[in-house]
């Protein structure tokens, strides 16, 4: 990529972009950034395309999770912590069904800007610009709130410092030993709610067990008591994402510092756009949204565009059609992947195509409906004879009423007590573990499926 530089973007058509009105502020503060140091670095995002390559073929499966849009009010050790825990927990699960390694990614340190349906809003008359995450302006309904302000970039980075900082500890410092998950789990399954997964969870513990027992433990095997844990968020504000883009002094290659992975949202990824033609050029593995609009033509032209060197592990795509649409949907660009004889991670997240609006009026999204489109996501890989590389949740470690259903049976009249989302509903803790044991289970069918079809 050494005709492409990190300003190029500026060239193309933006959308989804915040217009500042003061220029000389956004020079500043995009000056200060470009003098930080990276918040992470190239060899971590080559180890996780190494990760995601792997995925790709079937040989490790890809859990990316967390918050919708991260909060600069709710930011707190303990919120961090109880993402982190139950993603820790959903990885164990998945692990087990699966049999191969789980890549942890989060939607952490970096998820701060969101794309929205409209430019403006209106309430009681008053027509003003969309809260578009708190990177760029305020929820409050005010002129002064809703004004994007380049300085809030400085509070992202100090945030996503901090975040980075503590998962790093979390992830090599021994809280994330596979006995210690092991126990949250059965805090789980030893509710009577969740009683039919409590069988899966009494094989794990005989499987530690066994490990034990022949001396594999935190204190002899190092890998037992750490994990590896990636960034991931939407690339969105390229103002942003541009001013904490390095060189990589060991490969001479572009790095967007801002986190491990970025993706590409639904409504940002023309082939010939800004976004598009940021993520081209830096090294990092890349995410793309693919909605129903997507065409074939498109999903081909963008792999291109994307990965040229069809390098294994660069390109994940990540599916988002809604329950009873995946079939219509899904086979035609699976088929155009095929075609091109393309590389990459199929990774379903089955949140953005199942939001609706609750008979209370709130917006949420059915437990049910998100597990038809993983199922969906399942089978029509199945069919197609091709891989089924991940999923892609919105979701939180905090005990939150925003999405319907799961064992907990959180129902509309519910939404209203633990409704806390600035943006979209999210999956508690307990629907989000609850969520990881039906995905084994699909892991385990495919992986005995394919165990009889060699058998024969």
């Amino acid at each position: 990529m050494t005709e492409w530089t990190k300003t190029d973007w500026r060239n193309k058509p933006r959308v989804q972009m915040p217009d500042y009105l003061d220029q000389d502020s956004l020079a500043a503060v995009e000056a200060r950034l470009s003098s930080y140091p990276p918040l992470v670095f190239a060899g971590e995002a080559r180890r996780l395309k190494s990760h995601l390559a792997k995925a790709s073929r079937g040989e490790a499966f890809l859990l990316q999770g967390g918050d919708c849009a991260e909060s600069f009010k709710d930011f707190t050790a303990d919120g961090i912590r109880d993402t982190f825990k139950v993603m820790l927990q959903m990885a164990m699960v998945l692990t087990y069904g699966a049999k191969v390694p789980v890549v942890k990614v989060g939607r952490m340190a970096g998820q701060f800007a969101k794309p929205r349906s409209a430019p403006t809003e209106a309430k009681d008359g008053v027509e003003l610009p969309s809260y578009r995450g708190d990177i760029i302006n305020d929820l409050d309904f005010t002129p002064e709130a809703r004004t994007p302000a380049p300085e809030k970039m400085l509070q992202a980075y100090t945030q996503a410092a901090a975040t980075l900082n503590l998962l790093r500890a979390f992830s090599t410092g021994g809280y994330a030993d596979v006995h210690r998950v092991h126990q949250w789990i059965l805090g789980f399954t030893d509710s009577e709610e969740a009683e039919e997964y409590r069988a899966i969870a009494d094989r794990i513990t005989d499987t530690l067990d066994f490990m034990s027992a022949a001396g594999m433990n935190g204190d002899t095997n190092h890998e037992l008591s750490t994990v590896e844990f990636y960034t991931s968020h939407e690339a969105l504000l390229l103002e942003y994402e541009e001013a904490l883009t390095r060189v990589d002094s060991t490969s001479g290659k572009w790095l967007a510092g801002s986190g491990h992975m970025i993706w590409i949202g639904d409504r940002t990824r023309q082939p010939d756009g800004a976004h598009v033609e940021f993520c081209r050029g830096v090294q990092n593995p890349i995410g793309l949204k693919c909605g129903p609009s997507m065409t074939s033509g498109h999903l081909k032209a963008l792999m291109a565009k994307l990965n040229p060197e069809n390098e294994p592990g660069r390109l994940t795509l990540i599916s988002r059609f809604g329950a009873g649409t995946v079939g219509e949907n899904l086979p035609r660009l699976v088929r155009a992947v095929q075609e091109e004889g393309a590389n990459v991670v199929w990774c379903c997240d089955p949140m953005h195509g199942n939001t609706i609006k609750s008979s209370s009026g709130y917006k949420t999204r059915p437990f049910d409906s998100v597990l038809r489109e993983v199922r969906e996501f399942f089978a029509v890989h199945k069919a197609e004879g091709t891989v089924p590389g991940g999923v892609h949740f919105e979701m939180t470690g905090a005990d939150v009423t925003e999405c319907t259903g799961g064992v907990r049976a959180v129902t509309d009249e519910d939404l209203s007590d633990r409704y806390h989302t600035a943006c979209d509903p999210r999956l508690n803790a307990s629907q989000s573990l609850e969520l990881a044991f039906l995905v084994a289970e699909e892991l385990r069918d495919r992986r005995n499926g394919m165990s009889e079809a060699k058998a024969v």
